[in-house]
């Protein structure tokens, strides 16, 4: 049987606390509960996929990004470099983010496929550029992306 996504986490959890390593464990932990409330959620229990799985990594991800940034915006630098430190362990398992002239391309070939002209088909070319990007791309870069090559 083939190790999914969600063992993974569950095995660098064990050994992060056999190494006593404070944060990665409690990081482990946060995103092992975050995974279970999405299993349970709704109204039958169901077992995540890895594309379900780094779905919610990915949104804790971002939870850290936001927060860190507001840390450090209103100066409280040690809560900032915490959600940092969070940050970094939740990218392990992210899958490597596109680069700004990769992404350009998704969003060109996307704009070309949709045919879109101005902004009114902002919607369809995100729907095919997230598509195109699977989970290597925030929404946001995504989103300010078409925007520029729609207005231009």
């Amino acid at each position: 049987m083939s190790d999914t996504l969600k063992d993974k986490v569950r095995s660098d959890l064990h050994d992060a606390i056999r190494a006593k390593e404070k944060v990665r464990a409690a990081t482990l932990r946060m995103v092992l509960t975050a995974i279970t409330n999405e299993e349970v959620a709704g109204d039958e229990h169901r077992e995540l996929t890895d594309d379900d799985v780094l779905r919610v990594i990915t949104r804790e991800a971002k939870k850290r990004r936001e927060a860190a940034a507001a840390f450090s915006d209103a100066g409280r630098r040690e809560l900032a470099e915490t959600e940092e430190a969070e940050l970094a362990i939740l990218t392990d398992y992210l899958p490597t983010q596109l680069s700004d002239d990769e992404l350009g391309a998704i969003v060109a070939d996307a704009v070309a496929e949709v045919g879109a002209t101005g902004m009114q088909q902002m919607g369809q070319v995100m729907k095919l550029a997230q598509a195109k990007a699977a989970g290597r791309a925030e929404g946001g870069r995504v989103a300010a992306l078409v925007k520029q090559a729609l207005q231009s």
